[in-house]
């Protein structure tokens, strides 16, 4: 008997895994990390992962004992159809978005338990500190003094198309099983990348279907998965995803929940390069070719260059938003963008 196809993914690399023996250990593998890996069992101690080990009606008890009594968001996908969140034909989106107490949710969920055909439910990115009382003090992560966004992930089996993310990132997994495939920042290119503003949750995701990667369709997506890295992730498991890193992310099991921490490597107040980008589809990438040659040019000279040549010229303290940004030089150039886009 001819032996199974291994698929596209076939030796693909796996995320390394690392020891950390407590905080301080944690803190100097993130700072040094430029490259994802897993650190299993990190938060095998959480009372929301012990539960989970239970079942997951024990988890989604834990978690109804702690949420506040307001309207959850969720994402429900269609009835016996895919459990990836993703474009229909007509590039909408093939879930609806809904407003629900979370009761009612995890009502669907149990109802839904053991039925193939149930349609995915998804509740991405929900604060913990706003939406419950007391999960986050039971069931975090020690990061210093990082700054930290932390976000619960809550659903049934599904998958969710390659993305990035400004922010670097801590996942941990809580309940059920999640696969993530990554891949650097540098493989844009590679992952035919949809719409930056018509997108599931924000970020433009890759149009590959990872489940049957069309190769005649997506033939440089070869060329990514040469560069892939994949890793499964248990109850207590934790991945680093540094900033800017692809992931395509798979809820593995009938019900999943994933914790994770976001923080930035800049200063709060700075502004989004992806608002950088749209405002440059707005102003330079229709120009003339020669008017977006030169405006190429200055952007190289303002600000990937960006060398004492700039402003070596201008006597010091006279070289306004030239010098290092600090909070006012750039809340002066955020209020003078906003003039500027409000005429």
């Amino acid at each position: 008997m001819a032996e199974a196809d291994p698929g596209p993914f076939a030796g693909v690399a796996a995320v390394p895994e690392v020891a950390v023996a407590d905080a301080a250990a944690l803190d100097a593998r993130l700072r040094a990390a430029t490259a994802p890996f897993v650190v299993r069992g990190l938060v095998s101690d959480w009372p929301l992962v012990r539960a989970a080990r239970e079942s997951g009606a024990a988890a989604r008890a834990y978690l109804l004992e702690r949420h506040r009594d307001i309207l959850f968001t969720a994402s429900v996908g269609l009835i016996g159809g895919d459990a990836r969140l993703f474009y229909d034909a007509a590039m909408a989106m093939n879930f609806q978005t809904v407003r629900a107490k979370l009761p009612e949710i995890f009502a669907k969920i149990d109802a839904a338990e053991g039925d193939p055909a149930a349609p995915p439910i998804y509740l991405g990115s929900i604060d913990v500190h706003d939406f419950f009382q007391g999960l986050h003090e039971a069931n975090q992560v020690d990061l210093g003094d990082r700054q930290c966004l932390a976000s619960i992930w809550i659903g049934t089996r599904t998958r969710i198309a390659a993305h990035n993310d400004m922010p670097a990132n801590l996942a941990c997994v809580a309940a059920g099983r999640r696969r993530f495939t990554l891949f650097p920042p540098d493989q844009f290119r590679n992952l035919y990348l949809g719409p930056l503003d018509n997108t599931p949750a924000g970020r433009a995701v890759s149009m590959v279907d990872f489940s049957a990667p069309d190769f005649a369709a997506h033939p440089k997506f070869r060329e990514a998965l040469v560069h892939a890295q994949v890793v499964e992730l248990e109850p207590g498991d934790a991945l680093h995803i540094p900033s800017m890193w692809y992931h395509h992310v798979e809820g593995l099991e009938p019900f999943n929940i994933l914790l994770n921490y976001w923080w930035r490597e800049t200063p709060v107040w700075l502004g989004q390069p992806q608002d950088a980008l749209h405002h440059a589809l707005l102003a330079i990438r229709d120009l003339p070719p020669a008017q977006k040659a030169h405006w190429r040019d200055l952007f190289d000279h303002y600000v990937f260059d960006n060398d004492d040549a700039v402003t070596a010229h201008i006597p010091a303290g006279g070289r306004s938003i030239l010098d290092p940004l600090t909070p006012d030089t750039a809340s002066r150039i955020r209020t003078y963008l906003l003039r500027q886009l409000s005429r």
